[in-house]
């Protein structure tokens, strides 16, 4: 066995022991099944065992499952995938229901052997799955573990009996954060909300866990639902406090998806019929439901961009074949909202910052933008005072340039003029050594230009931020034609080292991001501007999937920042310029003062703590309601199609040179349709052949911008998909 090591102690104790070799993480594979399984068979056929205790080998119990599992049972099953699917799943119920059971007379109940987890850490998916079939569970005091079942944040649900043991030992309200929202919590939390049993200090974790099997009664090892008489808590759907909850949840789901989302209606649908059957049949039920959900293209697209390909674009899936690049000292030029937000991510991370404005005050109101997220960390008690004092002592801002001595990667964040950056690139790099790396988080400039007044432009690159840059998990690394690799090397290892999800393209106007979330917002002003009527367009975006509408969006991002792009685009391209209808809205929204949020009026109104108040009615004064209004898919077409053609393009034009960039830039950028798994897999979902078809039609009504890429037309011919034309294969991953 090499996952899974069965020892028994002087005491009859027997310990399985989950300990992968080569992995800082547990993750269950096919094998891991079959040696889990073999050794709870002969901890219950040795009659000399008195009990039995999981534990793991490592700081942590487990990540969650080798999702090629997955793909394994379909192919397995040949040409009926589903069966496959559901007799793998209902294999491991029997499995963690043998476990639970434990050897009890089917009718008494008694004669068991008591089972009990030990987790040393962090214990998700599979890995609370598995502890909670256990009769109790320990874990550790130790703070920074995670215990939940994530499972919903990647497009599926727990169905490895969470759903259903979690439902019925909390009842379906309490229940719902821990699956529906997939909340992961500290053990301290685990234990309030009722799935840990105890927490222990983590020398003393095994023997306690040892000592609880070897003291434990019949009574203490049958689980609720498997008592006489038990009811669900807080009523099955039939209970008039149970009815009103579940209508309740119903609501939520629906509202909080809109629809698109399978899992989390497949997931309430195994609880609520679940709760109306004994236990074994509700497993069946979650069984069914989650193979419904696995054999959703969706769910498939959500797992493989969400999980698989993040995980592996955050591992340096397209790094160059160059040394280790870590950042030790970090200047950022700009102390704005930025500038400031670079500075924490970094200092947070580790790393020496150099924080450089030209006057001090707002050096040090950059400075305190950190100060005022660690604030709020500790008024969470997510932070220590001594974590936020270790934090600041990194950042030195300052207005003198010489502190930048010393550094190795400069991240600068000026205002957005090509003549200001190209100064202060020439003073710094007369300040810094000729291995620093220079990087602008210009969001427009083209790079290749800016580069043009650097001495050294193989060391120049873009790192295009997202604000706010706490809270945004995409970097857009950006390649000009001079750069060379070990600046890409320096770009990656510094993304990775402050946690978020790198992608890297090439050089263009807008770079990858912008150039498909500007024609997405400018599709909704065209609509707007054709009388539209707001609501239809800020709802059908929505009914899609994405968080925010584009008048919205706009509003959020300001509109006179849309005016400034407008008039920069237009100079570049001339008689080029094709979006002069949707100026007219926003030079004219520009000069009434509605500049979106920040003025507290813009395509909404606000009250004065910024919240929205709704559409502004006024707009039609200028721009009417058109008598005869489009078809909802008619307006959704226009706004996905609108984003996903520049995706094309973009990969077409050798902008993009990896599929899985385009789809997860897609989500953590600007909220791409998630349940899609980004434009790339809802185009593979669609089939090029309809989207080709869609497009003609739009096209012929609304004009060459939706005219079918050549790319996409080929496909559409042969039949291809872009990720089995374009697809990467990449190394498997828990979930």
């Amino acid at each position: 066995m090499t996952d899974f090591h069965y020892d028994v102690d002087a005491d009859g104790v027997a310990t399985i022991t989950w300990d992968i070799p080569n992995k800082s993480m547990n993750v269950l594979s096919m094998e891991g099944i079959a040696e889990l399984d073999a050794c709870i068979d002969k901890a219950l056929g040795d009659a000399a065992v008195k009990g039995i205790v999981i534990t793991s080998g490592k700081d942590s119990f487990a990540g969650g499952m080798d999702l090629n599992i997955i793909a394994k049972m379909k192919d397995a099953a040949g040409d009926e995938p589903a069966k496959g699917l559901f007799d793998g799943l209902m294999n491991m119920h029997a499995i963690l229901r043998k476990l639970e059971r434990a050897g009890m007379d089917p009718k008494t109940s008694k004669g068991g052997k008591p089972v009990a987890a030990a987790l040393p850490g962090t214990a998700l998916g599979i890995g609370l799955e598995l502890p909670l079939s256990c009769h109790r569970i320990f874990a550790a005091d130790t703070p920074k573990a995670k215990i939940g079942l994530p499972e919903i944040k990647v497009g599926i649900f727990p169905g490895m009996g969470g759903t259903t043991r979690v439902s019925r030992l909390l009842g379906a309200m309490a229940a719902a954060p821990i699956l529906l929202e997939g909340k992961m919590m500290d053990p301290a939390q685990a234990k309030g909300a009722g799935l840990v049993h105890e927490i222990v200090p983590a020398e003393a974790l095994l023997a306690k866990a040892k000592e609880w099997v070897l003291t434990a009664k019949d009574a203490d090892l049958v689980k609720p639902w498997d008592q006489k008489g038990w009811k669900m808590p807080g009523g099955a759907p039939y209970h008039p406090a149970g009815f009103m909850t579940f209508v309740g949840a119903s609501a939520m789901v629906n509202g909080s998806t809109q629809g698109v989302y399978p899992a989390a209606k497949a997931l309430l649908s195994a609880v609520y019929e679940g709760a109306m059957v004994p236990f074994d049949t509700a497993l069946r039920i979650e069984a069914r439901w989650f193979t419904h959900v696995l054999m959703n293209p969706s769910s498939s697209a959500m797992i493989r961009s969400l999980f698989i390909n993040k995980e592996a674009l955050e591992k340096g899936a397209n790094r160059p074949d160059v040394a280790d690049q870590t950042v030790k000292k970090v200047g950022v030029l700009g102390a704005g909202m930025m500038g400031a937000g670079i500075a924490y991510v970094s200092a947070n991370a580790g790393i020496e910052v150099v924080l450089i404005d030209q006057k001090q005050e707002a050096a040090d109101k950059g400075k305190s933008y950190s100060e005022g997220i660690l604030d709020k960390g500790i008024s969470r008690k997510k932070v220590t005072p001594e974590k936020k004092e270790e934090v600041l002592s990194r950042i030195t801002a300052t207005t003198d340039l010489a502190a930048l001595a010393g550094c190795d990667l400069i991240v600068e964040a000026v205002f957005e003029d090509m003549a200001v950056k190209a100064e202060m690139m020439q003073k710094v790099e007369a300040i810094v050594g000729e291995d620093c790396i220079f990087a602008s988080n210009t969001s427009t400039l083209p790079i290749t230009e800016l580069a043009k007044a650097s001495a050294r432009p193989e060391r120049f690159i873009g790192i295009h931020f997202f604000s706010p840059v706490d809270k945004m998990l995409l970097v857009e690394i950006i390649k000009g034609r001079k750069t060379g690799d070990v600046a890409v090397a320096k770009a990656l290892d510094y993304v990775r080292q402050i946690r978020k999800t790198p992608i890297v393209v090439n050089d263009a106007r807008f770079f990858y991001a912008n150039r498909c979330i500007i024609p997405y917002i400018n599709e909704g002003v065209r609509l707007a501007a054709e009388g539209v009527e707001l609501p239809l367009i800020e709802n059908g975006a929505k009914l899609l999937g994405f968080p925010l509408g584009p008048l919205q969006l706009i509003d959020e991002t300001s509109i006179d920042l849309g005016v400034k792009i407008a008039k920069a685009t237009r100079a570049a391209l001339g008689d080029d310029y094709p979006d002069t209808a949707v100026d007219e809205v926003i030079f004219w929204m520009a000069d009434k003062g509605r500049l979106g949020k920040k003025a507290g009026k813009g395509f909404y109104d606000y009250d004065g703590k910024g919240k929205r108040q709704g559409l502004w009615h006024g707009f039609t004064d200028e721009f009417p309601t058109a008598d005869v209004q489009p078809e909802l898919d008619e307006v959704q077409q226009r706004l996905m199609m609108a984003q996903v053609l520049e995706a094309v393009r973009a990969l077409e034009q050798g902008v993009l040179t990896d599929i899985r960039e385009g789809d997860v830039g897609a989500i953590l950028g600007w909220g791409f349709a998630p349940w899609s798994g980004g434009p790339f897999s809802w185009l593979d979902i669609m089939g090029a052949a309809r989207a080709a078809d869609i497009c003609d039609k739009l096209a012929a009504t609304h004009g060459p911008r939706f005219e079918t890429p050549k790319l996409l037309r080929e496909m559409a011919a042969s039949g291809e998909t872009f990720y089995g034309r374009f697809g990467t294969g990449v190394d498997s991953k828990a979930a």
